[in-house]
């Protein structure tokens, strides 16, 4: 089942399932969200929880046990119930249950909740671990939006733009999309844009840190903008379908980062998972604005 939320700048459908957005049209009624294709990605705007990217094997370890969970773990295959919806906002939430501590033998809560400011959507991730011992998880966002935004210009048209705190350092991945050790300095041109290509994800994702606190996608040919930001999350995943020509970008806003190459990871040394105590609560928030 499918969700709205409105404000009478903004209209933004949100399915149960995954508590996926599935559309974002702004009062002309323009839609701005990739709407998926069985070609290539059929999602929209997947949430990651509670890993993102790829664990080795489908495995890790936990205390020497081991578990297996697929790809950005299982949230967005999971149906959310609401927690609460008023006419701007929405709240969905899932509980762990027999499938999941399977996959994760945690107890916990995960919410998510859109709230709609004027022009831009306020997104909310929300983890409350319920179990007696210390959780270990990395979430993340996953939008992807509609390039060309403006129809009468080409994907090549389009720039991401950097804020002026942004030194980005990208990190190494092995072409089976596993972390390495081969970091390095990200090429911007004039210190602030990315122009989009599609040859740029022949070798999947472009993930960054240090990418500052938000980017812009825009076209010095539009007015139109899709501005994400990201403030308190550690990394930044830039993506479409690799070795293809389609007409979106993915601006991923990410906690954590995949496994390492070869290693079945043991989610209580990984370094950069959140690890949150017994009965302890912890949030995230990034937006989406939409300039039209």
């Amino acid at each position: 089942m499918e969700y709205v939320i409105e404000n009478g700048v903004l209209k933004v459908s949100i399915s149960a399932q995954g508590a996926q957005m599935k559309s974002i049209r702004n009062k002309a009624g323009k839609e701005f969200l990739w709407q998926g294709s069985k070609d290539t990605w059929e999602d929209s705007a997947p949430n990651l929880f509670p890993y993102v990217g790829r664990l080795t094997k489908e495995t890790y370890t936990l205390y020497g046990k081991e578990y297996h969970m697929g790809i950005h773990g299982f949230a967005m295959l999971k149906e959310f119930a609401i927690l609460e919806h008023k006419g701007e906002s929405i709240t969905f939430i899932l509980e762990d249950d027999k499938e999941t501590r399977e996959q994760y033998p945690f107890s916990f809560q995960f919410c998510i909740t859109y709230k709609l400011q004027g022009n831009e959507i306020m997104i909310t991730y929300e983890v409350h671990n319920k179990d007696k011992e210390t959780m270990y998880f990395g979430l993340g966002g996953h939008p992807g939006f509609n390039v060309p935004i403006n129809d009468s210009l080409s994907f090549e048209d389009y720039v991401i733009e950097f804020d002026d705190q942004a030194e980005p350092i990208q990190i190494g991945m092995s072409e089976d999309c596993f972390v390495t050790e081969n970091n390095k300095s990200f090429f911007l041109e004039e210190g602030k844009y990315l122009q989009l290509r599609h040859d740029l994800f022949d070798h999947d994702a472009i993930i960054l840190q240090n990418m500052g606190d938000e980017v812009s996608l825009k076209s010095e040919k539009s007015k139109e903008e899709i501005i994400v930001s990201f403030p308190t999350m550690k990394y930044l995943g830039i993506w479409h379908w690799p070795k293809t020509e389609v007409d979106y970008i993915c601006i991923e806003p990410w906690t954590s980062l995949p496994a390492r190459k070869d290693m079945v990871e043991e989610l209580t040394t990984q370094k950069d998972l959140i690890k949150l105590e017994s009965k302890r609560k912890y949030n995230n928030t990034f937006s989406i604005k939409i300039c039209s």
